[in-house]
């Protein structure tokens, strides 16, 4: 019963250079786009947008 633990307030996930952290599909590439910028401003960490027709 009840050990006394609280609510999480937040959570820490390591993350490496070059790992794709999100990824859409069935979207026009504009929408995509614009989705994936403003969620990188959300991002405590330096993003780059690619798509599979890219090179990274």
């Amino acid at each position: 019963m009840g050990k006394g633990k609280g609510a999480v307030e937040y959570w820490v996930a390591p993350v490496n250079s070059g790992k794709i952290l999100f990824e859409l599909g069935d979207l026009p590439d504009d929408l995509s786009r614009e989705a994936l910028r403003l969620a990188s401003h959300k991002l405590a960490l330096k993003t780059k947008i690619v798509s599979r027709s890219e090179q990274f």
